[in-house]
Parts: structure tokens; C-alpha cells; sequence
């Protein structure tokens, strides 16, 4: 590979113009096909497999028109202390906006009178109107939701309180100014790890034509493939973090040979056969982690890996082909005066070690003393992690200051915490003699279980073979005695369904958060091992042992956990809240752990590639398991560190998002990239090789016969190059020790 890698360097080298060529009208082409596009919506969210899935696909079956997957609000309204709203005055100022939002958009599906829908609290305080829509929220028209946020105007002017809950408010996320300040700390970053703009401008400029090309095709293709508004904003940040690092990497082993003396295009040529080959492999276990979302059998998450995947392998074949075209642009220019007087320094037998090689010799010393201070120090950041809590967020995690927050309290102080969720009961009566009777015997089973407080008659179908009926637990609906009420209903419907034939199901939003939570629980495992086995495969045929995949993979797992147990501390306890503008804390979203789990995973190993791969490299050509590891500090921590903070820079600029998942992930994904690369990676990967010595490159004989030879440390060209034999003996006796 290192050889095909170092012509493919040489080539795009020679002919830059053509490739910046093609690279350019590939931009250009998917702006194009982005900016014809019509505007994203949100993606339809299905979960294939669950009960409340197949009750709301019923409901489209025997319910024709009735928009189950439709935007929903609810307008609530508070009578002055003193007043009711049943009162004349109050009273016909609701009903004068029952008529306005019915006459208000052609998107209204049907609008509830709550003074005939029994939408009045017992004291007489509160009423509500709900609205539903024929299209979800990312469909309605600006023209719409201004009509429904103008009805409360006149209301409160009369003195009533009026809030507004509900799906249909719910607008694109917006990221915030912070992501700007994240590439701006990168470009800080590349300035002082390079000296040189020049240099420092190439990653920059690189990335984000390889991240302007995804995010523009995804554009084009989100109403086709139905790719959903977040899936772009995911795409953008993996796909910037490393399009950077990828780059930095190419340029910085390009600079490095220059400093040897080679000619410009000799130096692109062996930058990307040997750091290039390290790209490939890093940017692989990226793509298996990404692609292997689709294991947990939900649409949306499964298109949002696929998409990011694809902005990854874009990334990676810019590092390859764009990046070295540029540096042929960027001529004498890419390594500055200053730069060029450091490496001369750098490369005198007499020259002071730099801050690498200081640490990877301090770590020689004390690798015991190391390995523990960094595995207890992750671990006693890991511990709020046991007391994580999943869930989807509904109005109720939403900042106080909010209307849909608003709206959510005050019809808990009227009509109870559970109406907030109200659980939808089908019952689908085809298989019963009965259906009359089967619906009455489901509605009487439900008003007996605990925690249920009200049940509303049953509604038929036209054919009369299926009917729904709306029950209202007494608690919140993300509380735990809410979920045993679902349950309940569950069990109690199996007995029905044996005794009169009719199929009872379970659905509605707190439902469907209930079976989507316990999906993802579901497939944690399942996804990690196949990740991670995937993954070991890939890196044991990388670096020919199997020690080092091991120890790769459960440092991850450590920096993952405390990662989890950080955002635990952050998101659901509350601790350091307003320092990262948390306004509400709750339950952690159920998609953010297997999430971060699959994009974490793939940005760690490209650390332990990218600095493993150097200390192979030195340990190969000949030197002890010691000096190899010092070798690889010495020339891969300062870029290691550079493209670490890059990361974190670019994932923490997307904590400024008014999009709560995106706020968390972001965090999450800083905050791991932190753990994973000066904990794990500098401070425990080489205390545990330095333990391991020649153990560590340990490989069986007949699995090394069976493994393919992929040269990532760029041997076979060297040889091919005639630079000579690496000293030591063959590489195959060396791994054998």
C-alpha cells in the first residue's frame, strides 16, 4: 500500500492543476445540486421492530387521513388569579381563537374546542387548545407557526396567560457563533504547531472543501433519501475534525522529509506513502464505526452514520490527492524560515530533546506510576456514568424561559404531571367476534391499573375494526412509574388478546421514547463488539500484533466511559451547567451514548495509528521497544496534540447549538477527544508498552503468514527506494522476539 500511496502522491504532485481542477468542479457541482434542492425537513423517525411503531402504522392503515405522524400543539391559557377561564369574557376570547387557528392555515388538520373537549381543568383555571396538523413540524409553512404564535396576542392583552407546547414550534437548529470560534482556535493551532500560514492555511482549506462537497451532496440528497436537518450539522463536525487532522498529518510528515533534504516532489511522494498510509487506516476504522450504526435497525441513525461515513472517506481522499497538489502550489513557501531553522536545530546530534521526547523518557521511568494515576483518574471520572439516565426530550427539558417549558407547567398544575404524556391506546379488533365488547373489557382492565388516572371512551374507525382510546397516567412522562403503566398495559393486553382475539398496542410520544430508549440499551452491546472486532481485526493486520489492537480497544472503552460519566455530570446532575449554557438538565438522549460510542471510537484509533505507527516504524528499522517509543514521541506527539486540540476546538464550537442533541454531542465528543488522546494515548498506551517491551509486537507465526503484509510503515518502500534495509534483520523475525 505505502508504494501505491507514494506514487498516488508523487502523481497528484506533478498534476496539481488537474486535481485542484477536478476537486473544484466537484464543489462547484454539489453547490449546485444543494443550492436546487428543496429545504430539508426533519426525517421521518420510524423504529422497525417496536409495539409503538406498529400501532402507528396501523393507525395510517384503518385511519386514513388522520395525520398520526403529523405537528401537534397546544395552546394554554391561564385566567388571572380570581378569574376562570370558563368565565364570559375569557370564555369567548378562546373560542374567538378556535375559529382563527381553524381559518388560519390550509396545514391545520383540526382544531379542539376546549370547552366541548373537556379540555377544562376541574378548578376552572386552565383550558387548552389542541391543534393538529397534516405535516410534521419541519414541514409547516414560517406563514403557519406565525399564525398559531400571534392567536395568544389578544388574549394576554385581556389579561389571561398564554403559552404555547407542542411540536409545531419546533424551528432548524441553529449552531451559534461558537462554531465559528472553533476553526478559528484550529487555525491558532496550525499557526503555532507549523510556523507558517502557508502550512497552517493547507489543512484548513482542505477540510473544508472535502466537508463543502459532503455537506452540499447530503443537501442535494436530504428530501430524496430522506436524510433529515441534522444530519448535515453531524456530517459537518466529524467531517471538519478530521479533514483537518488528516491534512495535518500529510503536511506534516511532508515537512519533515523536506528537513532531510528531499527534493519537493520526492517529499509529497513518501509523505503520503507512509503518514498517508496511516490516513487510510485511521479514516477506515472511522467509516466501520459510522457504518456500523446500522446495526441498531433505526432509519434515522443509520442515515446519519452513512452520511457522516461518506464526508470521512471524502476527507480521507483529499488528504491523499488535494493536499499534496497544494503543497505543490504552496512551493518552498509551506515551510517557513523559522521552521526551517527549528528543523535544522532538531535534526543536530547535540539538540536539546523537545516536549516529546522529555515525556515519552519520563513515562520510561515511571510507566507503573503513570498507567495507575491515568486508569484512576478516568475511573473516578467514570463514576456518575452508573447513574445514567435515557430518554427523548420532550418540552419538559426545555429552558424555563421557553414557551413550549411554560406551556408544559401549566397544564401539569392543571390537569396533572401526566397529561403532559398521554399514552394512545389501539386496539385493532379484526381477530374478534366482538369488537364492542373486546374495546370495553380493554378500557376496564386499563382504569384498574395503578397510576392511571383517566381514560377517555373509546373512538372507532369508520369499518369499525380498530379503535383508540387515550389514557393519562398520574406521573410525568419520563418517570419510571410511566413506563411500568405502559408495561402494564402491555401485559394486560396479552391476556386480552387470548381471551377475545383482539390486538392491543401501546403508542403515542411517551411510548415510543419508552421502546426507543430500550432499543438502544438493546443494541449497545451487540454494536460494540461488533466495532470493536472489526476494528481489532483492521489494527492487528496494521501493526501485526496483538497486544497492541487489545490494549487500543479497552483504553478506548476507558476514555469512553468517562467520557459518558462527564456528560452524566453535566447533562442529567447539573455540575458546571452554566458554563456550557445547559439551561435544563434530564435524562440523557437515548441515541447520544451509541453515538458517541461509534464516532469516538473511530477518532481514537486514528491516534493510536497515527503515534503507534511511528513507534512501529522505528522498532522495525531496528531500534529497542524503548527507543522506538521515545522515536514516536518525538516526532508524533507535538502533531498528535496539535490535531487533538483541533478536535476538541471544532466539537466544542458546536456546544453553542440551540439544538440539544447537538449541544450534547458536541460536548461528549470534546470531551472524549480530551480523555482519549493526553490520557489514554500519551500518558497510558506508552506507560503499558513501555511495560510490555518486545511482547508488545508479539504475533504468532502462522497468523502472521496469514495476515496481509499492508506496509503502513512504509518498509517495502524504503527498500524500493533503495534507502536500504532496515537495521535489526527482516521485519518478520523482528515481531517475532
Amino acid at each position: 500500500m505505502a508504494t501505491f500511496l507514494y506514487k498516488l502522491g508523487r502523481l497528484a504532485f506533478r498534476r496539481r492543476r488537474y486535481v485542484a481542477l477536478i476537486w473544484v468542479a466537484l464543489l462547484a457541482l454539489a453547490g449546485f445540486g444543494a443550492s436546487s434542492a428543496a429545504t430539508a425537513t426533519s426525517s421521518s423517525f420510524s423504529i422497525p421492530g417496536t409495539e409503538a411503531q406498529r400501532a402507528f402504522d396501523l393507525l395510517d392503515e384503518r385511519f386514513p387521513g388522520g395525520s398520526a405522524d403529523g405537528a401537534t400543539a397546544r395552546v394554554v391559557f391561564q385566567a388571572p388569579d380570581g378569574e376562570k377561564v370558563t368565565a364570559g369574557a375569557n370564555k369567548a376570547e378562546i373560542q374567538d381563537i378556535v375559529g382563527e387557528l381553524k381559518s388560519g392555515s390550509d396545514q391545520v388538520a383540526s382544531v379542539a374546542d376546549p370547552y366541548t373537549a373537556n379540555a377544562v381543568s376541574k378548578d376552572g383555571s386552565t383550558a387548552y387548545i389542541s391543534v393538529s396538523y397534516k405535516v410534521s413540524s419541519m414541514e409547516l409553512t414560517d406563514a403557519t407557526r406565525e399564525a398559531l404564535e400571534d392567536v395568544g396576542h389578544d388574549a394576554q392583552s385581556s389579561g389571561m396567560k398564554v403559552e404555547i407546547g407542542g411540536d409545531a414550534l419546533q424551528v432548524m437548529p441553529e449552531t451559534g457563533a461558537t462554531e465559528i470560534i472553533g476553526v478559528a482556535i484550529a487555525a491558532v493551532v496550525l499557526v503555532i504547531t507549523f510556523g507558517s500560514l502557508i502550512a497552517a492555511g493547507l489543512p484548513l482549506l482542505t477540510a473544508l472543501i472535502g466537508v463543502g462537497i459532503g455537506v452540499s451532496t447530503i443537501t442535494a440528497l436530504a428530501n430524496v433519501l430522506d436524510l433529515g436537518s441534522t444530519t448535515s450539522t453531524l456530517a459537518m463536525m466529524i467531517g471538519l475534525a478530521v479533514g483537518i487532522d488528516y491534512a495535518l498529518f500529510i503536511v506534516s510528515r511532508y515537512r519533515a522529509e523536506l528537513a532531510e533534504g528531499r527534493e519537493r516532489e520526492e517529499a509529497a511522494g513518501r509523505a503520503v506513502g507512509t503518514a498517508g498510509s496511516a490516513v487510510v487506516f485511521a479514516g477506515l476504522t472511522v467509516v466501520i464505526a459510522l457504518v456500523g450504526l446500522a446495526v441498531v435497525n433505526i432509519p434515522m441513525l443509520s442515515k446519519m452514520g452513512f452520511a457522516a461515513a461518506g464526508t470521512v472517506g471524502i476527507a480521507v481522499l483529499i488528504a491523499l490527492t488535494l493536499v499534496p497538489a497544494m503543497l505543490g502550489f504552496a512551493g518552498k513557501r509551506v515551510m517557513g524560515r523559522k521552521a526551517r531553522k527549528a528543523a535544522e536545530a532538531e535534526n543536530k546530534p547535540d539538540a536539546k530533546p523537545n516536549m516529546g521526547t522529555r515525556w515519552a523518557r519520563f513515562v520510561l521511568r515511571k510507566p507503573v506510576w503513570v498507567l495507575l494515576a491515568g486508569v484512576i483518574g478516568l475511573g473516578a471520572i467514570a463514576v456518575p456514568a452508573a447513574s445514567l439516565e435515557m430518554g427523548l426530550p420532550d418540552d419538559g427539558s426545555q429552558p424555563k424561559s421557553t414557551t413550549q417549558r411554560q406551556a408544559y407547567d401549566m397544564l401539569s398544575d392543571g390537569f396533572g404531571p401526566g397529561f403532559n404524556g398521554p399514552l394512545l391506546v389501539v386496539v385493532d379488533t379484526k381477530g374478534s367476534t366482538d369488537g364492542k365488547t373486546a374495546v370495553d373489557r380493554v378500557s376496564q382492565e386499563i382504569e384498574g391499573i395503578d397510576h392511571v388516572v383517566a381514560v377517555t371512551p373509546a373512538v372507532f374507525n369508520k369499518a369499525g375494526d380498530a379503535a383508540t382510546i387515550t389514557v393519562v397516567p398520574k406521573d410525568r412522562p419520563s418517570s419510571t412509574d410511566t413506563e411500568n403503566v405502559v408495561h402494564d398495559i402491555r401485559d394486560a393486553g396479552v391476556d386480552i388478546k387470548g381471551d377475545t382475539g383482539a390486538e392491543v398496542l401501546v403508542t403515542g410520544a411517551t411510548a415510543m421514547n419508552i421502546d426507543f430508549s430500550e432499543k438502544m440499551n438493546d443494541a449497545l452491546l451487540p454494536y460494540l463488539a461488533l466495532v470493536v472486532g472489526l476494528a481489532f481485526l483492521l489494527l492487528m493486520v496494521v501493526f501485526r500484533s496483538i497486544l497492541v489492537p487489545l490494549k487500543a480497544a479497552l483504553g478506548f472503552l476507558l476514555s469512553v466511559v468517562a467520557a459518558l460519566g462527564a456528560v452524566v455530570a453535566v447533562f442529567q446532575w447539573g455540575w458546571l451547567a452554566s458554563l456550557f449554557g445547559v439551561e435544563q438538565t434530564g435524562p440523557i438522549m437515548s441515541m447520544m451514548p451509541i453515538f458517541m460510542v461509534g464516532v469516538v471510537f473511530g477518532l481514537a484509533m486514528d491516534y493510536e495509528v497515527f503515534l503507534v505507527t511511528r513507534m512501529r516504524e522505528a522498532y522495525v528499522h531496528g531500534e529497542t521497544p524503548g527507543q522506538a517509543i521515545v522515536t514516536g514521541f518525538k516526532h508524533g506527539a507535538r502533531v498528535v496534540t496539535a490535531a487533538a486540540v483541533i478536535m476538541m476546538a471544532v466539537f466544542a464550537g458546536f456546544i453553542g447549538s440551540s439544538e440539544s442533541m447537538i449541544k450534547m454531542i458536541g460536548f461528549s465528543l470534546a470531551i472524549a477527544v480530551f480523555f482519549d488522546a493526553f490520557v489514554v494515548r500519551m500518558a497510558i498506551v506508552p506507560a503499558v508498552l513501555a511495560l510490555l517491551g518486545r511482547r508488545a509486537w508479539w504475533l504468532p507465526r502462522w497468523l502472521d503468514r496469514v495476515l496481509p503484509n499492508v506496509d503502513v510503515e512504509g518498509e517495502g518502500l524504503r527498500k524500493e527506494l533503495s534507502d536500504g534495509p532496515a537495521e535489526g534483520g527482516d521485519e518478520r523475525e523482528l515481531v517475532r522476539v
